[in-house]
């Protein structure tokens, strides 16, 4: 009765050794974890949105600078958008190389408050301008950035985790351009505090001489 017992354990374990083995199997071949499919869906919506937006955005520019940005920010993007597609359709490294996204603003921030008057949501399409589709433009980008931080950080297959991370500083570059659009027309003012003030926040730290503790 004993042996009996040890063989019907033995084929037990062999049983679920087999269905670890299976299990790993599907996981190697789907090649993806759950979390990082959820949130790489995530990105994906987020850009198929922010395309639509930046589609109808471009029937209110007015400025031709803005144009050209909103432009080159969707062929960027759609690039981006169909290289994640393909990355997490398949595991594998994308069939297209990864591109740099370069802007055209020069890097210059203009500080201080000037008055202006309070904003307020639009109550008609004819109050929509250069301002408000920027900073639409801006809070999408932003958007984008938080997923793919987000979606990178959760992703078990390296190649995905590879794209959404080598995209992120790209996606930071867009933001910045616009930010330095609005900026440079003063849609986007940038308070400063006092010199005082700055000079204390700026050497409030000092650096950490514990260098060789852990040895």
């Amino acid at each position: 009765m004993e042996q009996q017992s040890m063989n019907q354990q033995n084929m037990n374990q062999g049983q679920n050794l087999g269905n670890l083995h299976s299990s790993n199997q599907v996981g190697f071949q789907q090649n993806h974890g759950g979390h990082e499919i959820f949130d790489a869906h995530e990105v994906l919506s987020c850009l198929v949105g922010t395309l639509d937006q930046y589609m109808l955005f471009r029937q209110y520019v007015k400025d031709p600078e803005l144009t050209d940005i909103l432009n080159r920010q969707y062929t960027f993007m759609t690039d981006q958008y169909n290289r994640l597609v393909e990355t997490l359709s398949t595991g594998q490294k994308p069939s297209k190389q990864a591109t740099t996204y370069m802007m055209k603003q020069n890097h210059d921030v203009i500080y201080g408050l000037k008055q202006a008057q309070p904003k307020k949501p639009i109550q008609s399409a004819s109050e929509i301008n250069d301002a408000w589709v920027s900073g639409q433009m801006m809070a999408a980008v932003k958007a984008i950035c938080s997923g793919v931080t987000m979606a990178a950080l959760e992703s078990t297959n390296p190649v995905l985790r590879r794209v959404l991370s080598d995209s992120l500083p790209n996606y930071i570059e867009l933001g910045y351009e616009l930010f330095l659009y609005q900026n440079k027309h003063q849609y986007y003012q940038v308070p400063q505090l006092s010199m005082e003030d700055t000079n204390y926040m700026i050497h409030a730290y000092a650096p950490s001489t514990n260098q060789n503790m852990m040895q």
